[in-house]
């Protein structure tokens, strides 16, 4: 693919087996996806995005980018530390959604690590409110004879997709290189562009595996797919002669957000345990533990037999757990 880059990321990531899960589950072999170990900034999914995004932005002189999250966005985290490294201003517009007033959530985590990246943060209540601060960080900023690059939520766009399409066919070569026949390829999926880069990335390598994304974000699987194909249809309009690819290859789960995105339930702290306890393994409380949550309440449910393989990719995101120490320490 000849787009431009800027290298952020300890590539390829380990694909390793979760030993200690697998055993106490009697159930599939589960292999774990380490893209918490992209290095940059604590690591996370976003890492390989933002090498395409920081690269286009970088390619089009733009010395300012502006990014939207939750509060404990781990998204926003990554950008911070991805603009510190390429020299490039960060604005970060955290939208407090989450209700959670705890001066560990309100200050801790994420939030912490942005600030450390250099980021200039800008809370807001509201989606509404969000918008009127672009409106107001660009006014200001082209005003300086500045231009800014703007990601949205996630990096979701066609140029950020491509980093996972690239770790589609790493994911590929893993599962050749393990000799692996995997039933089922897991994760977090949320604003889509993990979900669609992965899907066009193993076609383009051949590697038939569903791609099963649990919805942490919306609670609303006809939405998400809809936007995860919209995301898989651009991406391969940016490319040479891609696999033809179907709504149906989308597969999207509900039930596992609870009461809504970023609050804790009883089913995701047992998550957090065990992944750490059975494999010195640490998921996030608002993403990777909710979705890993969701594969095992299906390995337990039987969907997949003893004798199956399944893949799932650690998203990342481990920082956000000492914003919810105070849900967390008992």
């Amino acid at each position: 693919m000849d787009f431009a880059r800027f290298p952020l990321a300890h590539l390829p990531t380990p694909l390793e087996p979760m030993a200690g899960l697998t055993e106490l589950l009697d159930g599939p072999s589960i292999y774990i996806k380490r893209d918490d170990c992209t290095g940059l900034g604590f690591g996370g999914n976003k890492t390989r995005k933002l090498e395409f995004l920081i690269g286009a932005a970088l390619e089009a002189d733009e010395d300012v980018v502006i990014t939207f999250g939750a509060l404990q966005s781990n998204h926003v985290r990554q950008t911070a530390a991805a603009c510190a490294s390429a020299g490039l201003e960060c604005h970060a517009i955290l939208v407090r959604q989450v209700p959670n007033d705890t001066e560990t959530y309100q200050r801790s985590g994420n939030v912490l690590l942005d600030d450390l990246f250099g980021a200039v943060i800008h809370p807001v209540d509201s989606d509404d409110a969000a918008g009127a601060k672009l409106v107001e960080l660009l006014e200001a900023i082209q005003g300086e004879g500045r231009k800014a690059a703007i990601h949205p939520p996630g990096g979701s766009t066609a140029i950020g997709t491509l980093g996972y399409v690239q770790a589609g066919i790493e994911l590929a070569m893993d599962i050749e290189a393990l000799e692996l026949s995997p039933a089922a390829i897991c994760h977090a999926t949320s604003t889509g562009g993990t979900q669609a880069g992965l899907l066009v990335g193993l076609a383009i390598a051949g590697c038939e595996v569903p791609v099963i994304g649990y919805d942490v974000y919306k609670g609303d699987a006809a939405k998400v797919t809809d936007t995860v194909y919209g995301l898989v249809e651009e991406v391969r309009s940016l490319l040479d002669d891609p696999p033809a690819m179907s709504r149906d290859a989308v597969i999207v789960k509900d039930g596992v957000i609870g009461p809504g995105y970023g609050l804790l339930t009883d089913e995701v702290r047992e998550v957090l345990v065990l992944c750490a306890r059975y494999d010195g393994l640490l998921l996030d409380p608002v993403y990777s533990g909710k979705a890993m949550g969701g594969m095992i309440a299906d390995i337990r449910a039987g969907v997949y037999s003893g004798d199956q393989d399944v893949i799932f990719l650690h998203t990342g995101g481990a920082p956000g757990l000492f914003a919810y120490q105070d849900s967390l320490e008992n």
